[in-house]
């Protein structure tokens, strides 16, 4: 089966993607993001699959598991896992709307990473079409809190990629048209400062600013970033009242690293900033992390075929270590085979300006199917 010489059209594909993108599903948006996987989970049963819903927790929106009709079903095969929540809030489409622009076609969400779970559904499509069956079952999982670290469907992730031989992770790709073969480690950190009240004009000199102080310690933290391991504080809350002297400030921080070893070290060092100066509390715990992916044999030889499928197609394909974070941290990280960035190119990802290099819908599809079609 060659890959190029399935029919994949990108416009058809960009007006199959639209209705995706225009459905907004911010992650704490639980509702928005289960009306988006239940698009999802229509258009696979009209491709044959047999849909599970597994039910939300922690105030997240719910998970799709797709298992595509194979004679070799319930036997190890390949996984396809992405996820369908994104950072726009709802009403980002009015701000950032779907509209083509020669090359280019922007959305909210677009690029990381409805595109890219689009086109893999796309890739099965042909591959149905041509009545070609591929050696391994073909599992689809889509989950609803990647953005944020994804703090209630890792178990699950874990789970069903240990029932397969391979994962395939369709995150955006890389601008030079590479794919991601590891990631670094990352930790999240919840900030907590408690200061002393009063009123802010006749008592001012009897309070102790908890904003004061999460101020002090954002210059701290951003100060601790060296080439090994960065930090960041990305979300501050404080104060209630102008007037007053503010109790509380709560902040997230995030910290990231190439290396498990110094993202370890990157972890003493936030948490020994716990402690109390001048009467205002200041609190560090820990958050979500993701462990190191480092490649393996097992992943490399999954390039290596990947990169086969690409030449054979007319492109190279290059890859690296990506320092954002995906689910492929987990599961890169428990020794499954695992090739991340399989998804569209594009650009200006989590602002309002996201869009898609229109012709790599096809060029990842072919290259999607291709691996679908020759992994045993």
């Amino acid at each position: 089966m060659n890959p190029a010489n399935l029919p994949f059209d990108s416009e058809a594909m960009l007006e199959g993607l639209r209705g995706w993108v225009e459905c907004e599903s911010p992650t704490w948006d639980a509702g928005a993001v289960n009306r988006m996987l239940d698009i999802a989970a229509r258009d696979m049963a009209i491709m044959g699959a047999t849909i599970e819903r597994i039910a939300g927790r922690q105030g997240f929106g719910g998970v799709i598991r797709a298992r595509f009709p194979h004679p070799k079903q319930g036997e190890p095969g390949i996984l396809i896992a992405g996820h369908m929540d994104t950072v726009h809030p709802v009403g980002t489409i009015e701000k950032l709307k779907w509209r083509r622009e020669g090359s280019k076609c922007y959305g909210p969400g677009i690029c990381d990473m409805k595109g890219g779970n689009y086109l893999s559904l796309e890739a099965i499509r042909q591959l149905a079409r041509a009545s070609f069956t591929t050696p391994l079952p073909i599992t689809v999982l889509f989950t609803p809190d990647e953005e944020v670290g994804t703090p209630s469907t890792r178990d699950i992730i874990e789970a069903e990629a240990a029932r397969n031989k391979y994962v395939l992770v369709p995150e955006p790709g890389r601008a030079d048209n590479g794919v991601t073969t590891g990631r670094y480690a990352i930790a999240r950190f919840n900030l907590e400062a408690t200061g002393r009240p009063s009123h802010a004009g006749s008592t001012l000199s009897a309070g102790r600013s908890a904003i004061r102080e999460m101020a002090r310690q954002i210059l701290a933290i951003d100060a601790m970033t060296t080439e090994d391991c960065t930090f960041s504080v990305g979300v501050v809350h404080g104060g209630q009242w102008v007037n007053c002297v503010a109790t509380i400030a709560t902040g997230e921080a995030l910290s990231m690293a190439k290396r498990q070893t110094d993202l370890d070290r990157g972890v003493e060092r936030m948490l020994a900033l716990s402690g109390t100066t001048n009467d205002v509390a200041f609190k560090v715990t820990r958050g979500v992390t993701r462990p190191v992916w480092e490649p393996d044999a097992g992943t490399m030889a999954l390039y290596e075929k990947a990169r086969d499928i690409a030449r054979s197609l007319g492109a190279e394909l290059p890859h690296a270590s990506s320092g954002g974070g995906s689910d492929g941290n987990f599961t890169g990280a428990m020794g499954i085979p695992t090739l991340d960035g399989l998804g569209v190119r594009g650009g200006n990802v989590h602002t309002l300006e996201e869009y898609i290099e229109v012709e790599s819908l096809v060029e990842r599809g072919r290259l999607m199917a291709g691996l679908l079609a020759t992994l045993e």
